[in-house]
């Protein structure tokens, strides 16, 4: 594990976020506080992660002043359009008709707080997917259920093997944590081993 000069928590729940950090070498502990994340509707949609992954740090103002705190946000965006978390089997299939044949840009920010201070980074890849079939997405929603991820699909899940024709930038930044970017973050909270 790459040691830290301060405990690190993941303010996430997200399973795939909790992979990537592991599987980046790091030991961390999981705290979620609910966080409203909603934002101004003047906001350009690029800054909308950022925004929301900022309040989620924000939260944790004052809470753990010994540790470092971890938060992150993923918005999928075609066009002007913001895809959330689709909230049902409906929402979930117009989301996919939407993206089948289109490219969209996916950007995931992550915010570091540690001594008082929030730091927050973007980081923005392309997504482009062939042509779906109804048959495709109907599939897809009933067997994995995607209702808990931006734009109603995981890049590593099913839909993501077989839809997806091209990526340009970070497979981990559409898989909702830009591994490279929190490794950037984190470099000078890195205990120097003797």
């Amino acid at each position: 594990m790459l040691t830290l000069v301060k405990p690190l928590i993941l303010a996430s729940n997200s399973p795939r976020r909790k992979q990537l950090l592991r599987e980046a070498g790091f030991d961390f502990e999981v705290e979620v506080i609910p966080t409203d994340e909603s934002f101004p509707e003047s906001l350009p949609a690029h800054e909308v992660a950022g925004y929301i992954s900022s309040q989620k740090a924000e939260v944790f103002r004052n809470r753990h002043p010994e540790k470092i705190i971890l938060t992150a946000d993923t918005v999928v965006i075609l066009g002007d359009t913001i895809l959330n978390k689709p909230a049902d089997v409906q929402e979930a299939f117009q989301m996919l008709t939407m993206l089948s044949g289109q490219t969209h840009k996916v950007t995931t920010a992550v915010s570091l707080l540690s001594d008082d201070k929030i730091q927050t980074v973007s980081d923005s890849a392309f997504v482009t997917f062939r042509t779906l079939e109804e048959t495709e997405i109907n599939y897809y929603i009933e067997r994995y259920k995607p209702f808990d991820k931006a734009g109603g699909y995981g890049v590593q899940e099913w839909i993501g093997m077989v839809g997806i024709e091209r990526i340009e930038g970070s497979f981990y930044t559409i898989m909702g944590l830009p591994v490279h970017t929190v490794y950037q973050l984190l470099k000078p909270y890195f205990s120097v081993q003797s």
